[in-house]
């Protein structure tokens, strides 16, 4: 508790809020370009091989991003749309790639019948036979 001659002399400062998705200057999602894929570990007690892609946004910063689903076919240079969202096992990645729009294509590696909309997959032809 600051005493009144205190307060005279040094006046209260507001504590100014951080923002964790500022590479992004404000916008939902910024264009970006992959820059370098890479496989890594997530922290205790999670265990897996998760996989993320440092991209170089349209404003010229680069970030770490998660690329979700299950298979990717990204590759050096592919184009791809970031937004906000991080990855909680995995430290310093605060971004996620949008499946679906540019290079980055909606299609995984297994057929989706629960969370599609999420994904953007479609309704897979069931064969009642």
């Amino acid at each position: 508790m600051p005493t009144f001659h205190q307060l005279l002399r040094y006046c209260r400062r507001k504590k100014v809020p951080t923002n964790n998705t500022a590479a992004l200057q404000g916008n939902p999602q910024l264009k970006g370009t992959c820059v370098k894929l890479r496989i890594v570990k997530p922290k205790k007690p999670n265990s897996a091989q998760r996989k993320i892609a440092k991209v170089r946004l349209s404003t010229k910063r680069q970030v770490l991003a998660y690329i979700p689903g299950q298979g990717h076919n990204l590759q050096e240079y592919s184009s791809v749309m970031v937004c906000g969202g991080r990855a909680n096992d995995l430290p310093g990645v605060r971004f996620s790639l949008m499946r679906g729009k540019y290079d980055f294509s909606w299609r995984e590696n297994i057929t989706r019948t629960k969370k599609r909309s999420k994904y953007g997959a479609p309704l897979s032809k069931r064969s009642d036979s």
